[in-house]
């Protein structure tokens, strides 16, 4: 029995899809808002004429940024009312992923994003992660060329301001998430001390679904008691006889999932120095920013 060919609009769709999610995902902090973008912008290729796509690649690129943008504005306000920190909606990602690529997707980094304007965060996306130009930039999010320039050197100064550039090796870090994991679940409050930084950073977001510190905790001695007691301590319903935590890749880097019997209850990523302490701790709780690390998929968040 032979199969009919498979639509050719579909085939050259299919092979930029993970390209178009790693575009929307980076301008938009949400995997289930990206592949919403994605699946918008299918709908928009299959509608379009091909006698004016001279560049598939370039041409969905355009639409799935402009459609991201739009979701960024839209989305705005409720960031700004949510309960408690916004942190970005983890996933998990192959544990190949580029060096340049985990970087510029990890969760520190797209803390750094959501502190720019949406077009902002967009430009620098699309110029310094994708390596776009300024004048297909400007068609993508219908901006003189001008005028993305200047938002490009914003948004770049802005970002060099808050995230400073050093390579911390993999394996290290790995390490270090593992060393944090024995330690926090055995309680052992100066094993976690010697790991952070003195002025680490913890970052909560339950978004009102769950009991989390509304506000960051700041400083070793806090932090490191913080997570002794996770052993000790019922978290998000689960008593800590029936919690299991793993050391997974999360946006490009290692990182941790807490599960209970029947559900993921949270995930932390960690920022290290370049002397390899931790200063900044994100631990995503809210169960509707989980499903992405619940459904098990790792995303390939490459930028080619």
């Amino acid at each position: 029995m032979t199969h009919p060919p498979a639509n050719p609009d579909q085939r050259v769709f299919d092979e930029h899809r993970n390209l178009l999610f790693s575009v929307a995902y980076r301008i938009l902090g949400s995997a289930a808002d990206a592949e919403d973008a994605v699946q918008d912008a299918w709908i928009r290729w299959s509608a379009a004429s091909r006698a004016q796509v001279a560049d598939p690649k370039a041409y969905l690129a355009r639409i799935v940024s402009n459609l991201a943008l739009e979701r960024l504005r839209s989305a705005r306000h409720r960031r700004e009312t949510y309960v408690g920190p916004w942190l970005p909606e983890p996933i998990l990602t192959g544990g190949d992923t580029a060096v340049v690529d985990a970087e510029s997707v990890s969760t520190a980094m797209l803390v750094v994003l959501e502190t720019l304007s949406p077009l902002e965060r967009a430009v620098f996306v699309l110029r310094e992660v994708f390596g776009f130009s300024h004048a297909e930039i400007a068609r993508a999010v219908e901006r003189s060329e001008a005028a993305v320039r200047q938002a490009a050197h914003r948004a770049r100064e802005h970002v060099r301001a808050r995230r400073p550039r050093f390579t911390v090796d993999r394996s290290r870090q790995r390490a270090v998430t593992e060393r944090f994991l024995a330690a926090a679940t055995g309680g052992d409050i100066n094993a976690l001390m010697e790991l952070l930084s003195p002025d680490v950073t913890l970052w909560t977001d339950g978004g009102g679904r769950v009991r989390q510190a509304m506000r960051p905790v700041v400083g070793a001695p806090t932090v490191a008691a913080w997570f002794a007691a996770i052993g000790t301590v019922t978290y998000a319903g689960v008593e800590p006889a029936d919690m299991r935590a793993t050391v997974v890749a999360i946006n490009g880097g290692p990182g941790l999932v807490f599960s209970g019997p029947d559900r993921v209850i949270a995930t932390v990523t960690f920022d290290l120095d370049a002397d390899g302490r931790i200063t900044a701790i994100h631990n995503v709780a809210n169960p509707d920013k989980l499903r992405a690390v619940t459904g098990g998929t790792a995303y390939d968040v490459g930028t080619r």
